[in-house]
């Protein structure tokens, strides 16, 4: 991109901020029908254009901007977030549209705390209409639609373009998309893998039709992730941005990308790794087929038992995993622990996998004392995270120690410790001289980190 291009990029940016500021609800609503990246941009201190709208007492821009899916949980450079702004000057009506629940919800479940972390890779912007699966003449239809909309995926990754940005973040990722007329000689192939991943639920919301759940998907773009193995280079001539690759380090490029189109690479990526791993029947052996817009695989052998009843070779897997934050029976002290591969001075919430007819609570307990010797007692379930690597579902939870002795299974981590309560926060918020550091804001890790130092220290 050129400096030209980038300043060009910028002044949009930072017109957008303004309009949010002055709650300028018409310039902010034409803007983001121009450009709907716009809506989690960044300013001046990590200010996004909620975080200004809350600031000025401006609730027409804050409701705008969130049913355009902006961002209500992140954080300014001084880990503030719109909710937390709204408070301090006392825009009471706009807080409590940000920390809105159900109020039905709450009297059903009272006491529950009902306004649940999104998480990184969490969010929906796409409907997946699983009832279209089936409906071969329907998906047909949308794939030749000039308006629906193709993701490229070479060896698991997706084709993206990054822009530089004068920011500590290094850069910008986005998806790039493609209509059928650049991709339909793909489509062609026996080889190319074909995910219909749904439609754009922002499209749908905004018909006004009165019949409109059937209308609106008849009228909201479809989205298609294809997964094919032909020549990477080839593929990026498609491209006609600049600076267009497929990320080679999953575990750091998949983290990038905003929180739209980080939700919708989740969900391609995993069902993608899925089929790369189960071209051939678990049951016989035999070839298989993909069926129901990419979401089954069939089995080509009648003889096969696996046609017969409900198997969960058919359909993709998920592989569930419990992390957990052990608490230090003193309440002021976390656990944490590393492994040989982090970077240096990085520590990070134990994980591990649920074991066949283990519940989520016997898990943590197991997992904790086999990798650091703790013994845990209570456990309360936090929030969840889908992670495309390939297709884990990360359980994160909290944990009450009843023993506090380590002994590491060199194994499993390299090195556990408990840690007080400000050294933690000292690493969170980057203090003069943090002990540690902790995984990024993407993770659940980093999440569940921040839940604990933010709440008193009993569960």
């Amino acid at each position: 991109m050129t400096s030209l291009q980038l300043s060009a990029k910028e002044e949009l940016v930072e017109k957008f901020l303004d309009a949010a500021a002055r709650g300028d609800l018409t310039q902010v609503a034409a803007l983001l029908s121009r450009v709907p990246s716009l809506v989690n941009r960044t300013g001046c201190s990590g200010w996004t254009a909620l975080m200004l709208a809350a600031r000025n007492g401006h609730y027409g821009v804050a409701e705008a901007l969130l049913s355009h899916g902006c961002d209500k949980y992140s954080v300014n450079n001084s880990s503030q977030t719109a909710y937390d702004v709204a408070k301090f000057w006392g825009h009471g009506h706009i807080a409590n549209l940000l920390g809105r629940t159900d109020d039905g919800c709450q009297r059903v479940l009272p006491g529950s705390d009902l306004s649940q972390q999104e998480n990184y890779f969490s969010r929906e912007t796409l409907d997946r209409l699983s009832g279209k699966r089936t409906d071969k003449v329907w998906l047909e239809a949308r794939q030749s639609d000039p308006d629906t909309v193709y993701l490229l995926f070479s060896n698991l990754s997706p084709m993206v373009s990054s822009s530089q940005e004068d920011d500590s973040t290094g850069a910008e990722t986005e998806l790039c998309r493609f209509r059928y007329e650049a991709v339909k000689d793909l489509l062609q192939k026996p080889a190319t893998v074909l995910i219909f991943l749904g439609v754009d639920k922002r499209e749908k919301a905004s018909s006004t039709t009165s019949s409109q759940t059937e209308e609106g998907v008849q009228g909201a773009p479809a989205w298609f992730a294809i997964g094919t193995d032909e020549d990477a280079a080839e593929l990026l001539k498609r491209c006609k941005e600049k600076n267009c690759s497929f990320p080679k380090t999953p575990n750091r490029d998949l983290l990038k990308f905003n929180e739209q189109e980080a939700g919708v690479v989740a969900q391609a990526r995993s069902v993608l790794a899925w089929h790369s791993r189960y071209s051939f029947c678990p049951t016989c052996g035999s070839s298989t087929k993909l069926e129901e817009g990419g979401y089954k695989r069939s089995c080509l052998n009648s003889d096969c038992r696996s046609l017969r009843g409900v198997h969960n070779t058919s359909y993709p897997r998920v592989d569930p995993v419990v992390i957990m934050l052990v608490i230090h029976p003193d309440g002021n002290q976390c656990l944490l622990g590393r492994k040989k591969i982090f970077p240096a001075g990085l520590f990070s919430c134990l994980a591990g996998f649920i074991e066949p007819g283990e519940t989520i609570e016997e898990a943590v307990r197991r997992e904790v004392e086999e990798e650091s010797g703790v013994k845990v007692g209570p456990v309360q379930y936090v929030s969840c995270q889908p992670w495309p690597m390939p297709s884990n579902l990360m359980i994160g939870c909290l944990a009450v120690a009843v023993s506090t002795d380590i002994r590491v299974d060199e194994n499993e981590i390299e090195e556990a410790r408990w840690f007080p309560r400000q050294q933690v926060i000292d690493s969170m918020f980057r203090g003069t001289r943090p002990a540690f550091t902790i995984p990024p804001r993407q993770t659940i890790a980093h999440q569940l980190i921040r839940h604990w130092i933010s709440m008193n220290s009993n569960l």
